[in-house]
């Protein structure tokens, strides 16, 4: 129904803000800004920007506008999104950590982007994930305290579909009502719900209770906040932009791929790259505009540095080979992929119920999708997750292997353990019999970097995108220590008539060589990419602190490329944030300067 409003909306104004394709209208109309890419940076870019009446804006983005779809709508449903029509439909190069093997590696193709394809849980960082990117960019207004107004103006805390009451759940006193984004805790309580808390509460010296993991600590057991409202995913096209979809002063473009980045001149030397050229479809017409004062990189950690690559910036020897004229030589950008890695582990349990019925009983599926429809309730209308734990790993393993903690300092956890109700798997189907607990290991400061790279110079062909993920001695490390925290947790007596037995491969992998087999074998991603297009000091960093990019004029990135670390929480939340910040750094530029046309 949104979306359906949305369109009437746009249809009541002078300026009709959804474009299909790009009419005469459109490409005889000057923008001040021309944003690409309609995530969570791009999504909070052309609201903020359009709060200036006087300011126009084009956003571009490469998915359609079906941001409304059942699909997307449902959370219990987001596994279908996977290879769908919202899905980019890429693969990795094969990975050496996961013995060759090649994975999936989703990224949103919709307005939204990829908040209307993932896994909805909301984390806004750690303070030392914040004071850390301060640091390495030489500015104090990435450091978590400078950062705080910017958190909460996404942070929106709302009431749990079932309207239980959430004393002890969640810190009220640092979260916002009034923010953009809509999040919650879990909207149905789960049977294992209990015994995970009476875990913690047993275990407690190594699973502490923390009331909240968006205070700046993540360590410790938590309940989940997700991007759920009413029981309904909240992305950043029914967040962000249905906020500024009423603007006249902002006009979107879907089913648009920008190809290349085109300068107009040149300032002190430097390429002025607000030209933006797009097409529909390989053999479509070509069609360029030029923003009147600034270009914004939105595309996310795969496409941004794509884009910037097929425009002559990056590795000039790499962009060279390809027969593109080298602009900018910025070896970093690509370079620096960082990722979480994946690993679902079960028990079989003595269960009546599990949500393993769920997906296994068309029957079920089907009256609990008409529970949703009517009011959002029921398992559909779930996070992943309820409970999850945030843990570090003992400093005397890094020692043993000779080097450092890879996390951002002690509020940063160095692996997630999340616990669900059901077979977690991205490698093996659900058993046809059994009901199951899995705890999730997500390797959360990873060591091992990837890349993005040129597959051909057709902006119509995928890059090759290498996450590199298990690349490293350390990471592998982490993720045994993760799995014997996952059985450390289980053996608490919470569990004791709950848990029958560990389940399959899980089960038989117990010494070091077991694990690391089975954890190469086993493992995936967690579809969290950053950091292609870092900010920083000197060549480690692709971008000033203000996001512009170095060794150009009028072209800054916004999304979560720009990140120099992997931030030790799922990677929405941080986008947003980032992203607000951007919005209100380039509302100063341009209330300060202007360029001519």
């Amino acid at each position: 129904m949104l979306s359906l409003l949305l369109l009437a909306i746009c249809a009541s104004q002078a300026h009709a803000a959804l474009f299909e394709n790009p009419t005469s209208e459109l490409l005889n109309t000057t923008y001040d800004i021309i944003i690409i890419g309609a995530g969570a940076g791009g999504a909070v870019m052309a609201n903020r920007l359009t709060e200036d009446a006087g300011t126009r804006v084009l956003l571009i983005e490469a998915g359609g506008s079906d941001f409304m779809n059942l699909n997307i709508s449902v959370p219990g449903l987001s596994s279908t999104l996977t290879h769908s029509k919202f899905d980019w439909n890429i693969t990795t190069t094969p990975q050496v950590g996961l013995n060759n093997r090649t994975v999936a590696y989703p990224r949103g193709f919709v307005l939204g982007g990829s908040t209307a394809t993932n896994q909805m849980i909301f984390c806004r960082g750690t303070k030392d994930d914040w004071n850390r990117f301060a640091n390495v960019s030489g500015d104090d207004g990435w450091s978590w305290e400078k950062m705080i107004p910017f958190i909460v103006k996404v942070d929106s805390m709302t009431a749990p579909t079932d309207g239980h009451n959430t004393t002890g759940q969640f810190n009220p006193a640092i979260h916002n009502t009034s923010g953009v984004v809509d999040i919650s805790v879990p909207g149905v309580s789960l049977a294992i719900d209990q015994r995970g808390l009476n875990a913690s509460q047993e275990l407690s010296s190594a699973f502490p209770f923390n009331l909240d993991y968006n205070s700046g600590d993540t360590v410790g057991f938590s309940w989940t906040q997700s991007t759920i409202h009413n029981g309904h995913r909240v992305t950043s096209a029914t967040s962000y932009l249905a906020q500024a979809f009423n603007r006249s002063n902002l006009d979107i473009l879907v089913n648009t791929r920008v190809t290349k980045l085109v300068p107009v001149g040149k300032v002190s030397g430097k390429p002025d790259l607000r030209a933006v050229q797009f097409a529909q479809s390989a053999n479509g017409t070509v069609h360029t505009l030029q923003a009147a004062k600034e270009v914004i990189l939105s595309a996310g950690s795969v496409k941004s540095p794509h884009i910037l690559m097929l425009s002559g910036i990056g590795d000039s020897k790499h962009i060279s080979s390809f027969n593109i004229t080298p602009l900018v030589d910025l070896p970093v950008i690509g370079k620096n992929l960082q990722d979480h890695v994946f690993l679902g582990n079960p028990w079989l349990v003595n269960a009546n119920f599990t949500l393993d019925d769920v997906h296994r009983n068309a029957t079920l599926s089907a009256e609990q999708l008409e529970l949703w429809k009517v009011n959002g309730s029921g398992f559909l209308g779930l996070p992943p997750t309820n409970q999850f734990n945030w843990l570090r790993t003992n400093s005397s393993v890094f020692s043993s292997l000779n080097t450092t903690d890879p996390s951002a300092g002690p509020t940063s956890a160095n692996f997630e353990l999340i616990i669900s109700d059901n077979f977690a798997s991205k490698r093996v189907a659900l058993p046809a019999t059994g009901r199951f607990l899995s705890i999730v290991s997500n390797l959360i400061s990873p060591t091992s970097r990837g890349n993005i790279s040129l597959a051909s110079a057709d902006p119509f062909d995928l890059p090759l995108v290498n996450p590199n993920l298990l690349g490293t001695e350390v990471d592998l490390t982490i993720m045994r220590s993760a799995i014997r925290a996952a059985r450390s947790f289980i053996a608490a007596p919470a569990w004791a008539d709950y848990v029958i037995s560990e389940f399959g491969a899980f089960g038989e992998a117990q010494t070091d060589e077991e694990l690391n087999a089975y954890i190469r074998d086993q493992s995936d991603t967690v579809d969290h990419p950053i950091g292609t297009i870092p900010f920083g000091l000197g060549s480690k960093g692709a971008l000033e602190s203000d996001l512009t990019l170095k060794g150009t004029v009028g072209l800054r990135v916004v999304d979560a490329s720009a990140f120099p670390f992997i931030p030790s929480g799922h990677t929405q939340g941080p986008t947003y944030i980032l992203a607000e910040r951007a919005a209100a750094l380039v509302r100063a530029s341009l209330s300060k300067r202007s360029y001519g046309v």
